[in-house]
């Protein structure tokens, strides 16, 4: 996941909003106020005085600026916290910049959170700028009590005694949408003790919550109780084996999984022809380990390593934080406690409760990153997760944030493609419960800040010709356009002497002219089409009876999608936010070609968690209340075939070994409760999907 990227992405474009429609200047509490794209009005109560805000329908980032009369020393401040009303119908994301310099980009020299707040709804956030939790291996600590938590992101350099400005901006509104914003107060640093704030199972010790574990005889109890409500919610009776829409219209039945547009909208279709939305749920395993070393303190009781839950301790290497590149003990306190629920044989008994849990909860896929066990299942569909995994030349797009971007054009990405689609259609063509692959995740498409759309070509541009096929593709691209390398010079304003000279690494000048972001748009598009078109060919070499789901895109352009288009069956995107806005993504209609939503979710931290996640909620009930209307914005797209969540089981409290990730997102406690609030919901939303989508009176059609 993600992603970690939205506030990256949220950040760096709001830096470079227009200055136009800029309203008069004012000042409240203190600070100056530079509206842009917003209309703001101060209400003077006696001890709250109220700033309102309203953002501009259609304008790209919306925002106010706050600017001292001189720059803060905020280096003794762990906080700093507001309150925010939305007298609004929907929920509203939000996002929160601190910047150190007036050249901030978002990034370096800035510290940017994202929120968001229900309708109706007044909520006090903090923006948690220090110390940085990564610093222990996650991403939120304990939160400030009274408060909903924001942890933030940025590069270095950034100075909190040198606070020039910050803002509250919004990222294209569909309509005007009004916030009202007052008490502003910084925080100082806390002095509470991290020492044994973790208990036995996993969870924060110094709070209490329904649902808290307090003893191995609470995971009893609890299963016993789940065992009564599985028996009182069996799978919908108007669904077919697989989840498909029994009552709706009778289609072509094929034995496998496949795409149709009926009654104006994309579908999915069962092996038996029936109607299918995917609504998913992601990283379906057991398999949740936290590192041990360096915290030991945290923990307040971990077992006897010679005991039975000694098994659970290990060992994993770190993609980010204090382990990066190194290795570390771990324990997995998730797979502790299925111990302890289920005894010795936990892990069929896991697997059997899960299998039991996704139909009765709605749910009718196991999506993404899920345990390949479950490619042998034959309940419930699934999907296949892939990937290009190989030595071959590599990209930057800018943002990088999971890697650099495989070299399509290199002949070595192409075996490579062949011997990993051979592999893994190995597992699962025959299978009709297989609904599709998605081969890649979030790859770096695209960059931030200034022809950031374009930044794989100026990536490839940086790159030394001789070890790098995008390059030598690029150029030639460049060669038979302009011929003599003077042209070149005039269109991009350049100053080269041979295209011999541009072989070597070579800087770009930015902004691009008109006609060389053209240019660089144009290789952009035949470096998708390359990549697509080579794993298509590999996947379907192999299994040509099961779709292609494409890359799941989180950067990404629009250039890149509609090459997806030509070769992906279905053309995926992970989308975190509120919701689908009808507006950003109506121009998917355009490709012709169904689209899936791979990964969303909302956390809260009312159940004893540390960060809510990409998306927040200010408590379980209205976390539930977005996850409908997520939903239900997906199925009124009519480019949408499904939408799968992220993920199953919450994050570790004290974080995932790979990147500190340590959100409230899951279905599933580390307990192995579920979230009550969350299960109605889905329940809710799936019993309805057919009808939603098409109305009820489409079930007579057969």
């Amino acid at each position: 996941m993600k992603l970690y990227l939205l506030l990256l992405i949220l950040a760096t474009a709001a830096a470079l909003c227009a200055r136009a429609q800029e309203s008069p200047e004012t000042t409240f509490s203190g600070f100056t106020l530079r509206p842009n794209n917003a209309d703001i009005a101060i209400e003077n109560a006696p001890e709250h005085p109220t700033l309102r805000i309203t953002f501009h329908k259609g304008a790209e980032w919306p925002q106010v600026l706050f600017k001292p009369a001189s720059p803060l020393d905020w280096s003794g401040v762990e906080a700093l916290s507001f309150t925010l009303s939305n007298p609004g119908k929907r929920p509203v994301a939000f996002g929160f910049r601190i910047d150190d310099s007036l050249d901030a980009d978002g990034y370096n020299h800035s510290r940017t959170a994202n929120g968001s707040i229900a309708p109706g709804q007044t909520q006090t956030f903090a923006v948690r700028f220090g110390p940085d939790p990564m610093s222990l291996g996650m991403r939120g600590l304990p939160p400030i009590p009274g408060m909903v938590t924001l942890g933030v992101s940025g590069g270095n350099p950034f100075s909190f005694q040198h606070v020039v400005q910050f803002q509250l901006f919004l990222h294209s509104p569909d309509q005007n949408v009004t916030l009202a914003l007052s008490s502003f107060k910084t925080l100082p640093l806390s002095t509470e003790d991290l020492k044994g704030v973790v208990d036995a199972y996993g969870q924060y010790a110094k709070a209490d919550w329904p649902g808290k574990v307090h003893s191995d005889a609470d995971l009893v109890r609890q299963r016993k109780e789940e065992e009564a409500d599985l028996k009182a919610h069996p799978p919908l009776p108007d669904r077919d084996p697989y989840g498909g829409w029994a009552r709706g219209p009778q289609l072509k039945a094929t034995g496998y999984f496949r795409t149709e547009k009926y009654d104006g909208k994309w579908m999915l279709v069962t092996p038996s022809g029936h109607l299918f939305f995917s609504l998913g749920l992601d990283v379906v395993e057991s398999n949740y380990p936290t590192f041990i070393t360096g915290r030991e303190s945290l923990f307040a009781s971990l077992p006897d390593p010679n005991g039975p839950l000694g098994a659970f301790y290990g060992e994993s290497g770190a993609y980010m934080g204090p382990l990066a590149g190194k290795r570390g003990k771990t324990f997995d306190f998730y797979r502790a406690n299925l111990y302890r629920k289920y005894g010795p044989n936990y892990q069929t008994e896991w697997q059997q409760m899960a299998l039991k849990r996704l139909p009765s909860w709605g749910f009718n896929t196991i999506g993404n990153w899920s345990d390949p066990i479950f490619y042998q299942n034959q309940h419930v569909p699934f999907v296949a997760t892939g990937g290009v995994y190989g030595d071959f030349a590599t990209v930057s797009s800018g943002s990088d944030y999971w890697g650099r971007m495989p070299d399509p054009f290199d002949p070595r990405f192409a075996a490579a493609a062949d011997a990993n689609m051979k592999n893994l259609a190995a597992r699962v063509r025959n299978s009709p419960w297989c609904v599709g692959y998605f081969i890649d995740n979030e790859l770096s498409w695209a960059g931030s800040g200034p022809d950031g759309d374009v930044g794989l070509a100026l990536g490839a541009l940086k790159e030394e010709a001789s070890k790098s096929p995008a390059k030598r593709a690029f150029l030639h691209q460049l060669q038979e356009k302009y011929g003599d390398i003077a042209r070149f010079n005039a269109a991009w304003h350049a100053d080269v002497s041979s295209w011999q000279q541009l072989e070597a690494p070579y800087k770009a000048s930015l902004p691009l002219t008109q006609e060389a972001h053209q240019d660089a748009e144009r290789f952009v598009r035949a470096f998708a089409d390359k990549y697509f078109q080579t794993i298509r060919e590999a996947l379907k070499r192999y299994d040509p009876n099961h779709l292609y789901l494409g890359c799941r895109f989180a950067w990404h352009s629009r250039a890149e999608v509609e090459e997806a288009a030509k070769y992906c069956d279905v053309v995926s995107f992970n989308i975190y936010a509120p919701r689908v806005d009808a507006n950003q993504w109506g121009y998917l209609a355009d490709l012709n070609r169904p689209c899936i939503i791979g990964e969303f979710h909302f956390g809260a931290l009312d159940r004893g968690m540390w960060h809510p996640g990409l998306v927040s909620a200010p408590n379980q009930e209205t976390r539930a209340q977005m996850f409908i209307d997520y939903v239900h914005s997906v199925l009124d797209n009519p480019a949408f075939v499904g939408c799968h969540w992220f993920q199953y089981v919450d994050e570790p409290l004290t974080g995932r070994t790979w990147d500190g990730e340590n959100y409230n997102i899951g279905f599933v406690a580390q307990t192995d409760r579920p979230y009550r609030h969350m299960v109605a919901a889905a329940r809710r939303v799936g019993a309805e999907l057919y009808t939603y989508r098409f109305g009820a009176s489409h079930a007579a059609a057969k």
